[in-house]
């Protein structure tokens, strides 16, 4: 089948070519019902823009930069997923990098990035970072970025996580109203906006249950720890009788270490994680979490970034920070034998 062009829309609906641009560009200047009619024989069509065309035309590479932690990290394979989805449609192709983890790195694949033409930047911020004036001063020079999972307060410009002061109140609350009052918690580096927020969640579920706050029941791991067993040793003489760990990844660590001390789960200690790794189910025991929405995560800062490069934001306006709800799942670690999803 011959490729679809915008001239071949034109004449089908005998219209102008910058008529039909503009209307597949969503711009003002068209009235909905012709929109409605050029998008909807587009879409019959199968028609797809052409990239190259759009980046002479238009002066622009048609290409975003993303910049993760962790490709190998499944939440971030999910969330680049979304990303891609909504690139396509809208006509930008995607190149991605990863900080491992890194400040140092993370400021070269950025540099990377640039040097590339990338018309925007979708960023996770790298566990190492606390300092972001490397990108303020990107910004200044109006370059598009939107922080996603990993954002920092410092830096105005749209951000889009999981609501997880909510993710983590519903677990802590999900753990209390099955019997624990010992919980602890078990979480990343504490300058990690996620780290901050979770804590939160999980300070505000005791507070609401009238359980006192103990800091002797937190424990920050670093990325890249290789076990967590000191940290579980020091929390088990605190006598807990839960734990809710920040990531699946420090949830999997718990399991098995008190798996190694022949520890009873849930029957002695409930565990829950954080992102719904997808062999939750398959550990044993099945191990409850709190489901990070990945996917929408992706699409909506995708939509942020190209709204802000075509110079047509919408809500929210930079500076602000888009939450997407969580969904706790219950398993068997923190519910017992017999519990489904």
């Amino acid at each position: 089948m011959d490729t679809i062009t915008i001239k071949d829309i034109a004449r089908a609906l005998n219209l102008s070519t910058s008529t039909i641009s503009r209307a597949l560009r969503d711009s003002y200047e068209i009235n909905p019902e012709t929109k409605r009619l050029v998008i909807e024989y587009a879409e019959r069509l199968n028609y797809r823009p052409n990239p190259i065309a759009l980046s002479l035309r238009e002066n622009r590479s048609r290409a975003i930069g993303v910049i993760v932690p962790q490709i190998a990290n499944n939440f971030f394979s999910q969330v680049i997923n979304g990303i891609e989805a909504i690139a396509y449609n809208r006509g930008y192709h995607v190149i991605i990098f990863q900080s491992h983890e890194s400040y140092e790195r993370e400021i070269v694949t950025v540099q990377q990035a640039v040097a590339r033409k990338a018309d925007g930047l979708l960023i996770s911020l790298s566990s190492s970072t606390s300092d972001v004036q490397y990108l303020q001063q990107l910004q200044d020079k109006k370059m598009p970025i939107v922080l996603f999972d990993r954002v920092s307060s410092e830096l105005e410009t749209p951000c889009v996580t999981a609501d997880n002061v909510a993710g983590a109140f519903e677990a802590t609350e999900h753990l209390i109203q099955t019997g624990r009052r010992r919980i602890a918690h078990i979480t990343i580096p504490a300058y990690i906006s996620i780290a901050q927020e979770r804590l939160a969640g999980y300070r505000a579920a005791l507070e609401k249950h009238g359980i006192p706050y103990d800091e002797k029941l937190i424990r920050h791991a670093e990325f890249g720890q290789p076990e967590i067993d000191p940290i579980v040793d020091e929390l088990l003489a605190e006598s807990p009788d839960a734990f809710l760990a920040a990531s699946d990844r420090l949830a999997i660590g718990c399991l098995a270490a008190l798996k190694k001390r022949e520890i009873a789960i849930p029957d002695a200690i409930s565990l829950i994680g954080f992102t719904n790794t997808p062999v939750a189910d398959l550990l044993a025991p099945s191990m409850s979490t709190v489901e990070q929405p990945a996917l929408e995560i992706g699409q909506v800062a995708a939509e942020q970034l190209i709204d802000l490069i075509e110079g047509k934001p919408k809500k929210p306006q930079p500076g602000a920070i888009v939450r997407i709800p969580t969904r706790l799942n219950p398993r068997t670690s923190t519910m017992g034998m017999g519990v489904g999803n």
